[in-house]
């Protein structure tokens, strides 16, 4: 019993969630697990993704925003191993609202794997720690979150300080936080930094969310002229295009009107990619001319005008007086080129969020990961429990522990009770039927040697001491005792009544034996037959109190409903943790009982056969009453057998 206790014990230190790794910095209070799963129940990406800046995004459907600091400055990200911090940039963070935007920058985003990092918050002494300098890679040379004042320019994220020389016309919501809005005016004008200048056949990336409210006709995104060289990426009648120097690329599908959409454009010196939802839907055989002017962000470049093509010449020979290579128009006369646009681009009207540029080919994997990872449902991150410092490591349950209601905590508490009053009760049952065990084992050894006379035991001084925790020496103490009243008596020898009359006393001893040997094993049953169904009570409770809630706020959201559940389901958890010791406690201390019964019984049998043998009647061997009534019907059978024989000779 004492290895069954033992066993159950661990079992409980195992059944709390430990801590999975040791806790980073003692002063921060709580962290979070946020998972990024690019495996096939998540985001579904084959291919390493490589350095990539996530976005997380709290609410509070998955973080609650206690312990925090209002600005969270204390926010740190820690990867897996519990030891490397995370470059990150806090593009919002709303405690009130409970609404929060996170950069985060994770080194390696491996294909078909599921990666853990922490964010531990709950230190108001931490300094601000946020810097998109070093959350985006030195290739990013230009990244607007518009998170600016309105009427503000756009500032960059990034190193390279490229910031916007216009305002956009407006600032709304965007997909992940603000974005600038375009009416069809001005457009937004990005610096010609050396960063963001083009070597001929350089690599390239664009990338931004898009939503087009009024997708007419030809509709200028992201524009670049430098002489007579041009980038353009635009929407023709709502379909995404790239153009370099009037090569443009197949037709696709059209985008969404008024939905927000992931478009993208790669360029690695040979060929041109554009992507839409982060997946490649067109590509173009070109590679990018040098550029180094300024770029437009929502229409054309303002002032773009390009020389007409002139008219076919010819050569005309005839004339007296001409001048041979001369040439002349269709009409007449020679005329001079004339500057026009080349194409009417419209503005774009709608909105861009999260733009992002780079000097470098950015992989198919980044520009699908940024298409899941940015969206307002992310496949590629999930988020976990919240887990308390503690000093005993009780990591996950702390966030689940503060999940139960109040109502499951009462029945919560009553299976505690139960729990250790089963476990004190399992404890001292066994300590008690392993000494009666043991004194009677004891016990059995002197009585074996004590011969033919069956009161040498009780004649030790120290038998009773030796013997206290005996059954055995009960029933035997009883035996000699209705022994010595009856010889006290003057009796010689006894009759077989009286012999059953000693038995008669020592089976009354040998009942109160078992009695104080199964006593308090009620509460066991109870604790196995109540305990679930207490704890399904609590479960019941709290799934009631959880749906109440939802339905009083009228949103059904499964990172706010689970919680709570989960915290329900506790209370069963408990009653089951209750129930399944008791249970085995239970048997092993029913069949250590029948043991113990087992041997008082054949002890009580041996006692009286030899009590009958030393000191039963000697004049005849004693009949016992079936013997007597054995014999009264054989004489009865005789003497009908006389009658019937007398009758038949008369």
């Amino acid at each position: 019993m004492k290895r069954l206790l033992l066993l159950m014990l661990a079992m409980m230190v195992g059944w709390l969630p430990a801590v999975a790794q040791a806790w980073w910095q003692p002063d921060w209070q709580y962290r979070k697990q946020i998972s990024v799963d690019t495996t096939p129940e998540g985001a579904a990406i084959s291919e390493n993704v490589g350095r990539t800046p996530l976005l997380v995004r709290l609410h509070t459907g998955n973080f609650s925003f206690d312990g925090t600091n209002e600005n969270g400055s204390d926010l740190r990200f820690v990867s897996g191993d519990d030891q490397t911090v995370l470059n990150h940039q806090i593009e919002s963070f709303d405690p009130l609202m409970g609404m929060a935007l996170i950069w985060v920058d994770i080194p390696e985003v491996m294909a078909s794997q599921k990666q853990d990092i922490w964010m531990y918050y709950g230190n108001e002494k931490a300094p601000v720690a946020s810097n998109g300098q070093i959350t985006f890679d030195p290739n990013y040379t230009l990244v607007y979150h518009f998170d600016g004042a309105a009427g503000a320019p756009s500032r960059d994220s990034t190193a390279y300080i490229n910031h916007a020389q216009t305002a956009p016309a407006g600032v709304i919501d965007g997909v992940s936080g603000r974005a600038a809005q375009f009416v069809g005016t001005a457009p937004l004008m990005l610096p010609a930094s050396p960063s963001l200048a083009v070597p001929a056949a350089g690599a390239f990336s664009f990338s931004a969310w898009v939503r087009a409210d009024q997708p007419q006709g030809q509709q200028l995104v992201y524009a670049r002229r430098d002489g007579a060289n041009s980038f353009l990426i635009g929407l023709d009648q709502g379909v995404p295009f790239v153009e370099i120097n009037g090569q443009r690329s197949p037709a696709g599908a059209p985008l969404s009107p008024s939905t927000w959409q992931h478009l993208a454009v790669t360029a690695d010196g040979s060929q041109v990619i554009l992507y839409v939802q982060g997946r490649a839907t067109a590509s173009l055989n070109a590679s990018l001319p040098p550029l180094s002017t300024v770029a437009a962000l929502g229409g054309d470049v303002p002032g773009t005008l390009l020389a007409a093509p002139a008219p076919v010449a010819a050569e005309v020979v005839g004339a007296e007086g001409a001048t041979p290579g001369a040439t002349v128009s269709a009409g007449a006369e020679a005329t001079a080129p004339v500057a026009a646009p080349v194409a009417n681009y419209a503005p774009f009207v709608g909105a861009i969020d999260e733009l992002r540029l780079s000097k470098t080919a950015r992989p198919a994997a980044l520009i699908y990961a940024d298409a899941l990872a940015q969206g307002a449902e992310s496949r590629l991150i999930a988020y976990g429990a919240d887990e308390e410092q503690s000093g005993f490591g009780f990591g996950a349950l702390g966030f689940l522990l503060k999940a139960v209601p109040m109502d499951a905590w009462i029945v919560i508490a009553v299976l505690v009770f139960m729990m250790f009053q089963s476990w004190v009760i399992m404890y001292r049952k066994s300590r008690q039927v392993g000494r009666v065990q043991e004194a009677n084992r004891q016990f059995r050894a002197a009585f074996g040697e004590s011969g033919g006379k069956l009161d040498a035991v009780q004649t030790d001084a120290k038998a009773e001491q030796n013997f206290a925790h005996s059954s055995l020496w009960r029933l035997y103490r009883m035996g000699v005792k209705e022994l010595h009243n009856r010889q006290a008596q003057g009796m010689k020898a006894l009759s077989p009544n009286t012999i059953e009359a000693i038995r008669a006393s020592m089976d009354g001893v040998r009942t109160q034996e078992n009695q104080a040997l199964g006593a308090r094993l009620g509460i066991l049953s109870n604790a196995i037959a109540g305990g679930p169904y207490i704890g399904l009570l609590g479960t019941v409770l709290g799934i009631m109190v959880v749906f109440l809630g939802t339905a009083m706020a009228g949103d059904v959201n499964i990172n706010a409903i689970a919680p709570g559940m989960a915290a329900a389901l506790l209370a069963t958890a408990m009653g089951l943790f209750v129930a399944i010791p008791a249970l085995f406690g239970y048997n092993r201390l029913i069949g250590r009982n029948k043991d113990v019964s087992a041997d008082m019984r054949v002890f009580v049998d041996e006692f009286v056969t030899r009590l009958a043998e030393i000191h039963g009647q000697n004049s005849a061997p004693g009949k016992t009453k079936h013997d007597k009534h054995e014999a009264a019907l054989a004489q009865g059978a005789d003497l009908d057998l006389a009658h019937a024989q007398a009758a038949g000779s008369a």
